[in-house]
């Protein structure tokens, strides 16, 4: 654990945090403590939950016990992490969290006043605390995103894709917002495979997949759907949003040079879109962006195709 330096405040997207579900919740206030009586607190309840978010939200209230804050901030980029409590402050003091040389993390405080060495100090300490709780953590999280992982593309499996889209659809009713779908195929992916083997099939998936994620927001999700084709959920996305992105999608392939085994491969991808109606099933809304994909493919591949 480094030693804490004064640093400006940093941003941290916290779409995607907020899109699931855990908003920004103030601490809950309480009488003072003492070091001993927080780190004994912390002790026996950053023992119960293997959730990060849980873990840092706890560990935020307790300490504010002893030292006032305003803000938590927590980044493990290795992770695809970003988790903040709290409201801002013009004051902030990070430190790099790591256990016999394993990172685990980057942890920002902030708040309006500066931290004295006293206060510092206590954080310092308090911190020893948080270490386990984090490694069991993040070592769980792990495991659990590599079961909902496509071990080739790295995007998300048909089991993650199945989970979300029904999370999605009961969180755009429920808030009253838009919610499209893009499925995207890889145009004659067969040839590929025949003409340079499938070693060079699998560098065209992950190079795809990686041009599709650098396309889109932090909120939006990317399913491998099968062989060659992917789903993409856009969150808060109309009709009109949905078609910009495919059209982005499609052009980006397009215009890609993608090598593969050694090998210049022109490629192109053809997309249905689809955009949830009041009432319908995930099956209905998977189905019509099916329905659209065999459309665009039909009337020769490289298109877009928009769901009726």
């Amino acid at each position: 654990m480094k030693s804490p330096s004064q640093t400006n405040a940093i941003d941290f997207d916290t779409a995607k945090l907020q899109r699931l579900g855990f908003a920004q919740q103030p601490p809950l206030l309480k009488r003072p403590a003492s070091l001993a009586q927080v780190r004994q607190q912390l002790n026996q309840q950053l023992q119960t939950s293997l959730e990060p978010q849980r873990i840092l939200e706890t560990f935020f209230r307790e300490i504010h016990r002893l030292v006032p804050l305003d803000a938590l901030s927590y980044e493990h980029k290795a992770c695809d992490l970003r988790l903040e409590f709290g409201l801002r402050g013009h004051h902030s003091v990070s430190y790099s969290l790591s256990h016999e040389g394993e990172h685990l993390g980057e942890l920002l405080f902030r708040r309006n006043q500066r931290f004295s060495e006293q206060e510092l100090g206590h954080l310092e300490s308090l911190l020893s605390a948080l270490l386990y709780p984090m490694r069991n953590a993040l070592l769980y999280r792990a495991a659990t995103q590599s079961a909902l992982r496509d071990p080739l593309t790295d995007t998300g499996n048909r089991i993650a894709m199945d989970q979300t889209l029904q999370r999605e659809i009961e969180m755009s009713r429920r808030h009253l917002q838009p919610l499209s779908l893009l499925m995207l195929d890889i145009d004659h992916f067969k040839q590929i495979n025949d003409s340079h083997g499938h070693s060079a099939g699998d560098d065209v998936l992950r190079a795809v997949a990686a041009s599709i994620k650098s396309q889109l927001r932090n909120v939006d999700m990317v399913f491998r759907f099968g062989g060659e084709e992917f789903l993409i959920l856009l969150s808060n996305t109309g009709r009109e949003a949905a078609a910009l992105v495919g059209e982005r999608l499609r052009l980006c392939a397009q215009n890609k040079d993608f090598l593969a085994d050694g090998h210049l491969i022109d490629l192109t991808v053809s997309l249905g879109c689809s955009t949830l109606l009041p009432g319908e099933s995930a099956e209905s809304l998977l189905r019509r962006a099916d329905s659209a994909l065999y459309v665009a493919k039909r009337e020769g591949r490289n298109r877009l195709t928009m769901a009726g």
